[in-house]
């Protein structure tokens, strides 16, 4: 090491004296030129818990930092549970596991660690409308999207009219390799609409494109033996059938409609209520406004 280099390192480490309002201007002005806005909202606030802490200055800056790189994940986060495009929240702790007993708490919690997502394998979901086919898939993709993944969440219709679009403008190359490079791709009402040849061709690019590469989870409200009414041509059904359950998890939710037990049950529960008006509830048959009328 040169007597130079020495020299020119202790300059840099020379610690300016400032005053305590060009300490404030110099930390505004470091925080915008690096990118750290955290730091330069909470600062005070996290100076004063450092001094009653009464905290070393390495203590202070990993403070500093720990707050910034915090802030960073959650906005990363909610970024991509915005780009996921989920029609609504739904989170895996809510769902009522008493539902569907088929389903264990330890196979649901394993799939929310996201394992089968880093090795490329599907996850199918069947059973009827209102079993809770949907909640999982949002749920699954939500867990997955907080946990710094990319996902897209999608309609099989609304998939296949996108490539379809893309197809006639010559766009379909850019739009089947953007949904490749996805971590998860969640399908939902997949065999709730019949697909013509084309459509149907367009959307096994999709699945093909992310065979044993990139995750696949969709939901289903027909029997892998029916997906055929989905599919017109029994080959690409097939086709479709055998990459889709290629090392997949498989759950079936069943015939036993969530909303409509609730409904029910929400009726059963709920006091009927008296048709008759108040003023004949509170008069009755002897009221003098009313002459001596009888209730029906």
């Amino acid at each position: 090491m040169t007597a130079a280099t020495t020299t020119s390192r202790r300059k840099r480490a020379a610690v300016p004296r400032l005053t305590e309002p060009a300490a404030h201007t110099a930390i505004e002005a470091c925080c915008r030129t690096l990118g750290l806005p955290t730091i330069r909202d909470e600062h005070d606030r996290i100076a004063e818990a450092a001094a009653r802490e009464r905290l070393t200055h390495n203590g202070f800056l990993a403070a500093l930092l720990t707050a910034e790189c915090d802030e960073r994940q959650a906005r990363r986060r909610m970024r991509l549970v915005n780009e996921a495009k989920f029609p609504r929240i739904k989170r895996l702790e809510d769902f009522d596991l008493t539902a569907l007993p088929t389903l264990p708490a330890a196979t649901l919690a394993n799939l929310a660690a996201g394992g089968w997502i880093d090795a490329g394998e599907p996850v199918v979901l069947l059973g009827d409308s209102g079993t809770g086919k949907t909640h999982l898939l949002i749920g699954l993709g939500l867990a997955a999207a907080e946990a710094g993944r990319h996902v897209r969440y999608v309609t099989t219709a609304a998939l296949v009219n996108e490539l379809a679009e893309a197809a006639d403008t010559k766009m379909l190359s850019r739009v089947v390799a953007r949904y490749g490079r996805l971590d998860l791709l969640c399908l939902d009402e997949l065999g709730y609409v019949h697909l013509d040849p084309h459509g149907a061709e367009l959307l096994f690019q999709i699945i093909t494109e992310r065979e044993e590469k990139a995750s696949i989870a969709c939901a289903s409200n027909a029997p892998f033996s029916e997906w055929g009414r989905t599919f017109t041509d029994p080959r690409l059904a097939a086709a479709v059938v055998d990459r889709l359950t290629f090392n997949a998890h498989i759950i079936d939710t069943g015939s036993n409609s969530y909303r409509l037990r609730t409904t029910r049950a929400a009726r059963t529960t709920t006091p009927a209520r008296s048709t008759q008006p108040d003023h004949v509830k509170k008069g009755g048959a002897n009221s003098s406004h009313h002459g001596g009328a009888k209730s029906s």
